[in-house]
């Protein structure tokens, strides 16, 4: 056998099996060497104990325990690569916090009746302007292509914030489709009631904030749970609708007062279903707390609707 460097472990002096000697790696044919694997590392080896291994204190351990389940070259739970952020689909900030919190569940009503309020804001410049403007109330009510397109906007808006749940809980789109929806329903709610007296507005709108205001304390104090009645009241919405295209061929008062009471009292339940939805807590169903914009425009479109019936209301009861 020959020698390592002239010594026991290799067969040329020019082959050597350590790194940092002499002919590493070793060529073709001389592996492996003759007589077996050294079971003892050189006499050189960095912090070699007299008798090998193991080695002695000055051994530098790996930068990881052989149990490290990211010793083998795994990535860390946040980081790729590149040592980009590598977003799992949980913030660890908020991992941990149950949306049925109540200071969740008190930062979300807060949210839905600060976009309510400026909604209905909207809305009621708009029916301002329309009603004691004279040139635009003209104006709008001379080109009834106003009304159609913004009835269109209206219906477009609300099927993607009902059906696509990604445009409804992604800033900046949801606040924008939201508003869109939001002039497009002030506008119609304008030019039909520039159809009516001022004194006859002006009324529905101080009942409707009376009638509002107090099925909202209703349905904050109320041990009645409305939250289960999603079937029933919308069975009661679908004979609405029969009830009311009926209504457009049968020119009658009667039927017309008839129709607009029933609308009125479906409309005030509906508003305390929604309601309660948003309060969640002890009620069986609630709404999530991402779904604020969702929770918005069902508040406001059930003020909408009281409002229209209500004003329907004294108007044929007057006419």
């Amino acid at each position: 056998m020959s020698q390592w460097n002239n010594g026991p472990y290799a067969q040329d002096p020019n082959q050597a099996y350590y790194a940092g000697q002499p002919g590493y790696p070793p060529q073709p044919g001389a592996y492996p060497p003759a007589g077996g694997y050294p079971t003892a590392p050189p006499s050189g080896y960095p912090g070699a104990a007299p008798a090998g291994y193991p080695p002695g204190p000055g051994f530098q351990p790996p930068p990881y325990a052989p149990n490290d389940p990211y010793s083998a070259g795994e990535q860390t739970p946040f980081s790729n690569n590149a040592g980009v952020a590598n977003y799992s689909g949980e913030d660890p900030e908020v991992k941990g916090f149950d949306f049925s919190d109540a200071s969740i569940r008190r930062g979300f009503i807060r949210k839905v009746y600060s976009i309510l309020c400026v909604q209905l804001s909207i809305t009621l410049g708009f029916i301002a302007w329309f009603l004691y403007h004279t040139p635009t109330r003209k104006y709008v009510q001379s080109h009834p292509a106003l009304f159609i397109i913004a009835l269109i906007v209206i219906i477009v808006a609300l099927i993607t914030l009902a059906c696509c749940g990604e445009v409804r809980r992604k800033a900046p789109m949801n606040f924008i489709f939201l508003f869109i929806f939001t002039f497009a329903e002030a506008f119609i709610l304008a030019v039909s009631s520039s159809t009516y007296e001022s004194e006859e507005v002006i009324m529905a709108v101080g009942i409707t904030a009376a009638v509002c205001l107090g099925l909202t304390l209703f349905a904050f104090q109320t041990k009645w749970d409305f939250t289960m009645m999603g079937g029933i009241l919308f069975v009661a919405v679908i004979i609405l609708f029969v009830f009311g295209i009926v209504a457009i061929f049968v020119h009658n008062r009667i039927v017309k007062l008839v129709y607009a009471s029933l609308g009125a009292l479906i409309f005030s339940i509906y508003l305390v279903y929604d309601t309660q939805l948003m309060l969640g807590g002890k009620h069986k169903y609630s709404i999530s707390p991402e779904e604020y914009i969702f929770a918005a425009l069902n508040l406001y479109i059930d003020i909408v609707n009281i409002f229209m019936y209500i004003l329907t209301i004294i108007g044929t009861s007057r006419d």
